[in-house]
């Protein structure tokens, strides 16, 4: 890899991929593309647990320009999206700039230079250096251990984070549970090789993986307990097979696919207006979701255990036709009285009673409030990011951070959605960085970064916005921090979204060149 890179893209996931499609096409050639991992597709590689599925429908999961005919399902599983993400990596030549097995350690701007020092190492290294040391993803390293693995640095001018928010496994905090003896491991990393068959396995968390895996566990397992905190609103799956008809329909005339597209995105559009609008209009879908628990759990005491006690769609709404029955396993059961601590191979609740288990399967979702390492991404005077973000994650349209010049975030802050593909939010702020690479070429700026004001008013408005939808009816959930505040989600339209970040609008931006700031004059245009 050269020494010095215009562009250093973080990821191999839709962002990352897409990101990369983009900028080849317009006729940039000098970047390269970091994964972590030992092949493509961010997330749909990580994640490969049983049951793995989207819960947005295919035809809309996926992107715009590379519609695909040939999925198997209305909702693809993680193979098939997995076999997507590496279709489009060939066939947009990207593979060439593509560097695996590279972890990204850090990434530290020169403001007397106006580029980014990024460091590297092998991946495998470091997992198997992490592994001896018990250590977990998001962990601080003792960088002045001589064991560590080697550092590569190189310089890239600009630095696009596609890592995603949901990329760093989060652990529970239980006393105890480091030092369980018995086999355990995060849905993010099943492993495949344990066998579940005639096993007593406590699983524990309730969000989206867990109910996809849960009904997979429960047909091996001879015991699983399962200890959730909060349930949530599951709605009924409305999946199928794609007939070989349609398929051929959609090959033969691709148009036909691409209005199926459209009608599903605005009949999912149509959901903001009771996220935001007016949650009133969300009692229909508690209505269908209450149908649906009785519908397939017939006894009332586990019904009553399942049913949450919150509005709908303050947490995310998950969809499942295949949960609800395994719960209802005579082999299952479903535990709310938490955790008290771990003891040996035994799990002790907060009554005091005690469940022996061979195996822990944390589906406890991720880090979505600290989404980038502490340490890892350093800007102007060293300030870490983790640090700007102290009070919570925040950027403007989600995709720049004032301090942090040519620094781009794919899926920051607040552009996550409770109703929509993200794959449509992805392709506009790979189209608003786009737009910035282009300008900052063609009027020379070596930098461009996000004014302070411009950053508070976008994200005051975007608050505002917030307080006033379901996701601030009381919950607990991960699209809210610890403070109140939402980091995560977009309150509206994600078309209106798009028409925000049609354009880099650097008015908004200091824009500097060899010479002199202009930031202060700048137009958009």
């Amino acid at each position: 890899m050269s020494q010095h890179t215009k562009i250093a893209i973080i990821g191999t996931g839709f962002s990352g991929l897409g990101m990369g499609i983009k900028l080849k096409e317009a006729g940039y050639h000098d970047f390269v593309i970091l994964e972590q991992s030992d092949d493509v597709g961010g997330t749909w590689h990580e994640n490969h647990y049983p049951g793995c599925a989207c819960d947005v429908q295919s035809a809309l999961y996926s992107f715009s320009f590379e519609q695909n005919p040939n999925w198997s399902r209305r909702f693809a599983q993680q193979p098939e999206i997995k076999a997507y993400l590496r279709h489009c990596a060939k066939k947009y030549g990207l593979m060439e700039h593509i560097q695996l097995n590279t972890h990204v350690a850090g990434a530290r701007y020169d403001e007397a230079r106006a580029h980014w020092t990024v460091e590297t190492c092998n991946s495998p290294e470091l997992w198997s250096y992490m592994q001896v040391k018990g250590l977990k993803p998001g962990d601080t390293l003792d960088r002045s251990d001589q064991a560590l693995p080697k550092f590569q640095r190189f310089k890239a001018d600009i630095v696009v984070s596609g890592m995603g928010g949901l990329s760093t496994p989060a652990y529970p905090d239980i006393k105890g549970i480091n030092s369980f003896t018995g086999k355990s491991f995060h849905s993010q990393d099943w492993d495949h090789d344990y066998d579940l068959r005639g096993k007593r396995v406590a699983v524990i968390g309730t969000g989206a993986s867990a109910i996809q895996f849960v009904p997979e566990v429960a047909k091996d397992a001879a015991q699983l307990d399962l200890y959730q905190r909060t349930p949530p609103w599951i709605m009924p799956k409305p999946d199928r097979a794609i007939q070989p008809l349609e398929k051929l329909l959609y090959r033969r005339f691709p148009q036909t696919l691409n209005a199926y597209r459209q009608s599903l995105y605005w009949m999912l559009e149509g959901r903001v207006l009771g996220f935001v609008g007016n949650p009133r209009i969300l009692k229909v879908g508690e209505l269908q979701a209450r149908r649906h628990i009785r519908s397939q759990i017939k006894d009332k005491e586990l019904r009553k255990k399942v049913t949450p006690d919150f509005h709908f769609g303050c947490k995310r709404v998950l969809i499942s036709n295949n949960y609800y029955p395994a719960l209802a396993q005579d082999n299952v059961s479903v535990l709310t009285g938490g955790i008290r601590e771990v003891r040996g191979n035994v799990i002790v609740d907060n009554q005091g009673r005690e469940r022996a288990v061979d195996c822990i399967i944390y589906g406890t979702g991720f880090k979505a409030q600290d989404p980038i390492p502490a340490g890892m991404v350093s800007g102007r005077g060293g300030q870490d990011l983790l640090e700007a973000w102290k009070d919570g994650a925040e950027a403007y349209k989600g995709s720049t951070v004032a301090g942090f010049p040519n620094f781009f975030l794919l899926m920051g802050p607040n552009t996550g959605l409770g109703h929509s593909s993200m794959v449509y939010m992805i392709e506009s702020q790979i189209q608003y960085v786009l737009d910035a690479v282009k300008k900052m070429e063609r009027r020379g700026w070596r930098s461009v970064e996000v004014k302070p004001e411009a950053q508070s008013r976008y994200n005051a408005s975007v608050h505002a916005k917030l307080g006033d939808s379901v996701w601030h009816t009381g919950c607990q959930s991960w699209y809210v921090n610890e403070n109140g505040k939402n980091t995560t989600l977009w309150p509206g339209f994600t078309w209106q979204f798009r028409q925000q970040t049609q354009k880099f609008d650097s008015a908004q931006y200091h824009c500097e060149t060899d010479t002199v700031t202009v930031g202060e004059a700048a137009v958009a245009v």
